[in-house]
């Protein structure tokens, strides 16, 4: 399993080879073995292999081709819907349509993401995980029908690799990991711990592409913008709302 994690790649290139149903429960029975909050497992996985909805949901992921390459898509839900029912016809009285559950519930879904990617990369297919799913949740929830208490946070494309593109650069232990308790960055920590990175062959080209100074500066004015950022902010803020999962603001309303 260390290989299969040392030598993760995101592959946006696939075989139309489709993958075996076998395979497939393997890796979503994967996703069912992460850990989980008090084991109540609020979260969902929508299976998609339909031409007609990867279509759809192409059009849900800025039109991504490997979504419609790929033989299998896999939505990873928020999902506090079954465990609400399951409560409620157990002379129970939950209460989980709310801010914090959301958030329960995209932990749990993206702890199975995980799984299930670790999993089919160790039976040799290839994943993409798909950033755009919280930003256009909105539509995904209408292509795949899912009810209030329902939202997608994360989307896994899976299939057999028609690529073998090298290793995704990553900051160092330094930048990521603290000891104990939180040590804040200085400047010349950041400068070190960036310093790969900046000096790639690829970074200098981006820099070309872009006409910019610092790398930085792509991300910020090029790939999330502010203007993006408080537009999504505030989508992704309704789409809770309409989910049912903001029905605290109500009782505080009170």
């Amino acid at each position: 399993m260390l290989d299969t994690i040392f030598n993760h790649r995101t592959i946006r290139k696939y075989k139309s080879t489709p993958i075996e149903d076998s395979v497939l429960e393997e890796i979503l029975k994967a996703g069912t073995r992460a850990s989980t909050t008090g084991n109540t497992q609020v979260y969902s996985m929508v299976v998609t292999k339909e031409k007609e909805l990867k279509e759809k949901l192409w059009e849900t992921q800025f039109k991504q081709d490997m979504v419609k390459e790929a033989p299998v898509v896999i939505t990873f839900c928020a999902d506090v819907n079954r465990y609400t029912k399951w409560c409620q016809y157990r002379k129970a009285d939950p209460h989980y349509h709310n801010f914090l559950w959301f958030f329960t519930a995209s932990i749990d879904a993206l702890l199975a993401s995980q799984n299930v990617a670790l999993a089919a990369e160790a039976n040799g297919l290839g994943i993409c995980y798909m950033g755009p799913t919280i930003y256009l949740a909105r539509k995904i929830i209408d292509v795949l029908d899912l009810p209030k208490g329902v939202v997608p946070v994360a989307t896994l494309v899976v299939g057999y690799p028609d690529e073998d593109p090298p290793l995704t650069d990553r900051l160092p232990l330094e930048g990521v990991v603290h000891y104990e308790t939180y040590k804040d960055y200085t400047k010349e920590d950041i400068d070190r711990i960036y310093a790969e990175k900046e000096a790639m062959e690829e970074t200098r080209e981006l820099l070309e592409i872009n006409q910019k100074e610092t790398l930085a500066q792509i991300f910020t004015d090029n790939r999330y913008k502010k203007d993006d950022n408080l537009h999504f902010s505030r989508e992704l803020l309704d789409v809770l709302r309409q989910q049912g999962f903001m029905d605290h603001e109500k009782e505080e309303d009170r």
